[in-house]
């Protein structure tokens, strides 16, 4: 899966991708203010490491989806 995390006091977005989305939250959780905001379920690993890849590499991979996600992006977690 690739996910967008954010951080709930900084506002900072983190992109990344895992097997185990449930794990990775509780990852992020414990070491800070994250917050899941956004997945995509791929069925091929190598399918949700691209999106990864172009969400860190590609301003406007991450435009188009902060577009997506505006609403979720303002206020609270």
């Amino acid at each position: 899966m690739s996910s967008v995390m954010r951080n709930t006091k900084s506002h900072e977005l983190y992109y990344g991708y895992t097997h185990d989305l449930d794990r990775r939250v509780v990852e992020h959780q414990a070491n800070g203010h994250w917050a899941l905001v956004y997945y995509e379920a791929y069925r091929a690993e190598q399918d949700a490491r691209m999106r990864e890849q172009s969400l860190k590499d590609y301003g406007q991979a991450r435009t188009h989806l902060k577009k997506r996600l505006q609403r979720s992006l303002v206020g609270g977690n």
